[in-house]
């Protein structure tokens, strides 16, 4: 095992759940609106989505390299062009951060949890982004394709969890935060550049 690998997955989720994106101030909306524990279950629906998505990766990209290793490196191509992508369609967007609970019903644990749930499933670029960043992660010559994909699911679930749940707790302070100092955004903003960036470097140079 390449502990390595797997410290530098950890921080590039960790770095990835930080940056703003309509997942997390999804849940910091809904802790504003509903109370702390509403945003903690609509996190837990959020990540039972990802173990979706994670089995449609396993077993479909482990299949596809078992059949033609070759292809491997036409997925990590694909990762890193998409990745980027994704850093342009940041730097397009506007840097400007406000945090409004206006217009958003109030719900309950169940339906929070639910709705987490179904529009991460649904989301056909949760699976496009899990095949852009995982390979790239692979971290082992000989530990089985499928179970080191579930590691790295695991991985992310438990990061995305983690700070996910502490913004929902500390929901009140972040959005009073994020409004008073509005050039949050812009620093913010080019997290997410360089985040996706540096990712999509790493996989090009992996030699795994």
């Amino acid at each position: 095992m390449n502990y390595d690998i797997l410290l530098t997955f950890v921080l590039a989720t960790a770095a990835l759940a930080i940056s703003p994106g309509p997942d997390n101030i999804f849940v910091l909306i809904q802790s504003i609106t509903n109370g702390k524990k509403y945003g903690i279950a609509t996190v837990a629906g959020l990540m039972t989505g990802c173990l979706v998505h994670a089995t449609l990766l396993a077993f479909g990209v482990s299949a596809i390299i078992k059949q033609n290793p070759n292809l491997f490196f036409v997925i990590k191509l694909f990762g890193a062009i998409y990745l980027v992508y994704l850093a342009y369609k940041v730097f397009r967007s506007s840097d400007h951060l406000e945090i409004s609970n206006s217009g958003v019903n109030k719900k309950s644990l169940g339906a929070l949890y639910k709705q987490g749930f179904i529009m991460n499933v649904l989301n056909p670029k949760v699976t496009i982004f899990f095949l852009a960043f995982f390979p790239g992660f692979l971290f082992s010559n000989y530990i089985n394709i499928v179970v080191q994909f579930y590691v790295l699911a695991g991985i992310f679930i438990l990061v995305s969890f983690t700070i996910f749940s502490a913004i929902a707790i500390l929901s009140g302070t972040i959005s009073k935060y994020i409004n008073e100092h509005g050039q949050l955004g812009k620093v913010l903003k080019w997290l997410q550049i360089f985040v996706f960036v540096g990712i999509a470097v790493y996989l090009l140079i992996s030699d795994k």
